[in-house]
């Protein structure tokens, strides 16, 4: 689980319910972290609101901060919890491609042995 939360608002002011589930959300991002990255690991967590002339429309930004690097995802959509999913999935496919980056072992499983079907059939 992530420690290092910072929840804010803009514009907006985040509520116990939406609180908790932030919390619950991006406190497990730290699932697909590599080892090495998990005790460093902030996350800063900005709620927007806007376009109120157009309707309540709602924006979540998150900015993982991991060793080496910054990653930042950020979404809009007609409800806050809805805006929080959708920036925890692209921030889960980013953590995956850092983590194939930076593990030399992760991503790499069985290169020789596809080497080995493709010379046997060109026999």
């Amino acid at each position: 689980m992530i420690q290092n939360i910072d929840i804010s608002g803009v514009k907006y002011e985040p509520d116990a319910i939406t609180k908790k589930y932030v919390m619950k959300k991006i406190g497990r991002l730290d699932r697909y972290l590599p080892k090495h990255a998990r005790k460093s690991v902030t996350a800063e967590v900005k709620l927007k609101e806007v376009n109120r002339e157009q309707g309540n429309k709602y924006e979540a930004e998150v900015i993982l901060h991991i060793p080496n690097k910054q990653l930042t995802a950020k979404d809009s959509t007609m409800n806050m919890l809805a805006a929080v999913d959708i920036v925890e999935a692209k921030l889960t496919t980013q953590l995956k491609k850092y983590k194939e980056a930076h593990i030399p072992h992760v991503g790499r499983r069985g290169v020789l042995s596809r080497f080995k079907r493709s010379y046997a059939r060109e026999l």
